[in-house]
């Protein structure tokens, strides 16, 4: 087993994040990542011609070279959205939902000016997404994360783009890292073609770098196979838990990223959802500076910390518009983006146009544009802020003084993390651990906290979600100390609500 040296001790000597887009390392070739799949899929010819039409400098083309039908067939010629105001508006959010006043039409067109026509939106099209909605989402990204040399390919919403880049780099045999506590609808999709995961300890900021460092370090190929190559995080509001890593902590995880080559999947749908945010001064009617400040509130990204090209981002709309949308974007490398792309081009095809249409008119000169996005956001935070403390309140004051339970506050996103004290509880059982696996459940907690579900569903119409559903199965030879106490255990303790 070869050891590296710990980039822990260096992390006191790293630059700030990169966030002006330069000094990127271009010569890092990371295509070892990829999986034999991604390798041998090979590029679909007929979307190869639609790539050279595209480029085409002759702007009225007569195609004969596709099954599209005309133009003048599209039963459209204008599409109308009506949506809140966000000019001269401070809190869009509240005004929208108190009597959805003031408003704003944007519409797409077939035969009039706007930024994404009827007739360009409604034939096939390229894979990655079409241009004039990725130039406004790339120039939304570079704004927010000032990627250095990363290209934007869009998805069916972040579980269409995060199954589609476990695909990029997992083979059978491999295991992904990611949180002990993980969303299983994403955790579950590499399983059916033989890639598992290894759970990283986490406290309540998140993962650990150390405890990460720590499984690389003591990785054994002869007993588990290949070290894991693959980390898989929500590093803002991570669901379950409600973890938010720190800066700190995300230099240590680059660091740890690059002295051991592994790629990081950015699973970052509650980015935007971040609180207790101190109020800016710039007024909305100065756009530039207003987007600036709005930027500076949020936390650096992995993505814009990356030097490398190894971080891949996912990002949604579905948090902060609508989830049926399904519409969201993968930023990456120009490798991994035309590996996507090829992969999308033989399976789900690019988003709906729909969606592709909307997205573009509203960050255009005749929607909200980015500005104004940033306004929804900022709003959108705020009214979430103000759920989140409805509920710690009422949770702190009913709940909390009985001594039973405990409740995290979340620094981002929608999830709370509650403790519950089953040792406290008359039916509590607990068994001293004689030999045997050091991952059995030593206690009798699941059954109680099933007990406590479906009462509090069938008898006070309350859905909470117990937090077993997120356990990363644990590995007995990654247990070094008897000590140890069960995740099977630990997450009957707990449990998910938002």
């Amino acid at each position: 087993m070869t050891i590296f040296p710990s980039p822990l001790s260096q992390i006191s000597s790293m630059d700030e994040p990169q966030i002006d887009g330069h000094g990127t390392n271009e010569d890092v070739d990371l295509s070892h990542h990829l999986s034999s799949e991604a390798r041998n899929r090979v590029a679909d010819p007929l979307k190869d011609i639609l790539r050279v039409i595209s480029e085409s400098p002759v702007t009225d083309l007569i195609s004969m070279a596709n099954g599209d039908p005309h133009h003048s067939l599209y039963p459209f010629r204008q599409i109308m959205y009506e949506v809140p105001s966000v000019q001269n508006t401070p809190d869009p959010v509240a005004s929208w939902r108190i009597d959805s006043r003031p408003t704003q039409i944007i519409r797409s067109y077939k035969d009039q000016e706007c930024a994404l026509s009827i007739r360009d939106v409604f034939p096939y099209s390229r894979a990655a997404g079409l241009k004039q909605c990725r130039d406004v989402l790339t120039h939304f990204t570079k704004l927010m994360f000032a990627p250095p040399n990363h290209h934007v390919t869009l998805t069916l919403g972040n579980s269409d783009g995060i199954t589609k880049v476990f695909r990029l780099f997992g083979e059978e045999g491999d295991h992904f890292l990611t949180d002990e506590f993980s969303f299983p609808s994403m955790t579950n999709a590499p399983l059916a073609y033989g890639v598992n995961w290894v759970g990283v300890k986490m406290d309540a900021g998140g993962i650990i770098p150390e405890e990460l460092e720590r499984v690389l370090i003591k990785w054994d190929e002869g007993k588990s196979g290949r070290r894991p190559r693959v980390l898989y995080i929500i590093p803002v509001g991570q669901n379950p838990t409600g973890s938010t890593l720190s800066v700190d902590r995300r230099k240590k995880i680059y660091a740890i990223a690059h002295a051991w080559d592994l790629i990081i999947i950015e699973d970052d749908p509650y980015y935007f959802l971040q609180y207790d945010i101190p109020q800016t001064n710039c007024a909305p009617a100065d756009p530039n500076e207003f987007i600036k400040d709005f930027r500076n509130t949020l936390i650096p990204t992995f993505l814009s910390m990356d030097v490398d090209g190894r971080v891949l981002r996912i990002d949604t709309f579905s948090k902060v518009l609508a989830p049926g949308m399904r519409l969201g974007w993968i930023t990456s490398n120009k490798l991994f983006h035309l590996k996507l792309a090829d992969y999308t081009d033989s399976s789900t095809q690019p988003p709906h146009a729909f969606g592709q249409m909307f997205v573009t008119e509203m960050l255009s000169e005749h929607g909200w544009k980015v500005g104004g996005f940033c306004q929804w956001l900022k709003s959108l935070r705020s009214d979430y802020q103000s759920r989140r403390d409805f509920l710690l309140d009422v949770f702190r004051r009913e709940v909390e003084p009985t001594g039973y339970a405990s409740v995290n506050c979340p620094a981002a996103g929608m999830f709370v993390w509650i403790e519950i004290f089953f040792e406290k509880h008359p039916r509590f059982v607990r068994e001293q651990h004689s030999g045997g696996s050091a991952v059995v459940a030593r206690t009798n907690t699941e059954k109680l906290l099933k007990e406590l579900f479906e009462m509090l569903m069938n008898t006070h119409g309350v859905v909470f979600m117990p937090s077993s559903t997120f356990v990363i199965p644990e590995n007995p030879l990654w247990v070094e100390s008897d000590e140890h106490v069960p995740l099977s255990d630990q997450v009957s303790t707990r449990n998910v609500r938002w």
